[in-house]
């Protein structure tokens, strides 16, 4: 993570201040250079490296450099934004800020988990949540003028609901200044917290539930620990229970060592919950810490994929090598709800 110009000035956590891209103690010792992939990752500094393999020639793309998104930029800087789309390093930076689509992640930059794949920091959050972030956020939605927004958090596991309330905050001050915008949000399994805090974000309406399984459950231990696969498939079934309109999404990566067997069954247990819309992309390797590349799947395996999938009743399916949670999720979810209405035969 670069935090360098995220905040302008020095910026307080109860950790110490953050200013340019290292945090400091308050008696002005330096902590923490999440620019450096010791101190973002510490957890995985004992792991041997694994080699990365050249991208092929379908997975590479452009550099950033559009107006469009410097423009992003400077909207989610102005408003002191964290976005996953840095942090996990997406592939499809350049594309969606170009065209003022950012997925926005609250509860902080730092994640109580330690996924095997993930490019995000780990470690102990700041205790408290910034009670003015989602206005914060409704504010950058409003500045983009978004049809649709993605809003994701990091996992915070030393908070009792989990950040529950937060999120359903964030989508009720969006629905406040961006009334005409939907709202998809992208939430932790919640696996630590009562049962009962589920029904709080759910409670608050987003139009799209999304929590990704992100591998098939062989893969779990090493990809996911902290983690349990029919958890968060129960998390998406209920979200279903609770209010039907919603609709529910979930994804997985390929490349991570799993066979096209265990997707298939992955896709089964998907359609045995209810879940609307699957998207399945290819996973990348952030740094050789991280969990290695299997192989790169290519772009007709990724269309057979599809073709299954819909013939499983999924609603929308998204797989190419590119795909994302929150790629294209505007116009995805346009064709979602097209769907629906067609399936009941309305449209």
């Amino acid at each position: 993570m670069t935090l360098k110009g995220l905040y302008p000035l020095p910026f307080r956590t109860n950790h110490g201040y953050i200013t340019g891209n290292t945090e400091f103690s308050p008696d002005g010792a330096t902590m923490r250079d999440l620019t450096i992939p010791e101190q973002r990752h510490p957890e995985k500094q004992k792991r041997p490296d694994a080699a990365q393999p050249p991208k092929p020639a379908w997975i590479r793309v452009k550099a950033a450099t559009s107006q469009g998104f410097k423009d992003t930029q400077k909207i989610m800087r102005d408003n002191k934004l964290v976005t996953v789309c840095e942090e996990a390093s997406c592939p499809n930076v350049g594309e969606c800020w170009s065209q003022g689509h950012a997925t926005m992640m609250i509860m902080g930059d730092v994640c109580t988990r330690a996924c095997t794949f993930c490019n995000i920091a780990t470690g102990k959050p700041p205790e408290a949540l910034d009670i003015f972030e989602p206005g914060r956020v409704a504010d950058a939605v409003k500045k983009l003028g978004l049809n649709h927004v993605v809003i994701t958090s990091v996992d915070r596991d030393d908070i009792e609901d989990g950040g529950a309330e937060h999120f359903a905050q964030t989508i009720r001050a969006i629905r406040k200044q961006a009334p005409n915008t939907t709202i998809e949000i992208l939430t932790p399994d919640f696996i630590r917290c009562n049962d009962n805090v589920l029904q709080i974000v759910v409670d608050a309406k987003p139009d799209v539930f999304n929590h990704n399984l992100e591998t098939v459950p062989g893969l779990y231990p090493e990809v996911r620990p902290g983690a349990r696969y029919f958890h968060s498939l129960r998390l998406l079934q209920r979200v279903k229970e609770l209010d039907p309109t919603i609709f529910t999404k979930s994804g997985i990566m390929v490349g991570l060592g799993e066979d096209r067997q265990a997707v298939m069954q992955v896709m089964e247990d998907m359609r045995a919950a209810d879940i609307d819309f699957l998207t399945i992309g290819q996973y990348l390797q952030p740094t050789p810490k991280h969990h290695a590349v299997d192989r790169f799947v290519t772009p007709e395996e990724f269309k057979s994929y599809e073709k299954a999938a819909f013939g499983k009743g999924f609603l929308m399916v998204s797989a190419t090598p590119l795909t994302r949670s929150s790629y294209h999720a505007g116009d995805d979810f346009a064709r979602l709800r097209a769907a629906r209405l067609a399936k009941m035969g309305l449209s």
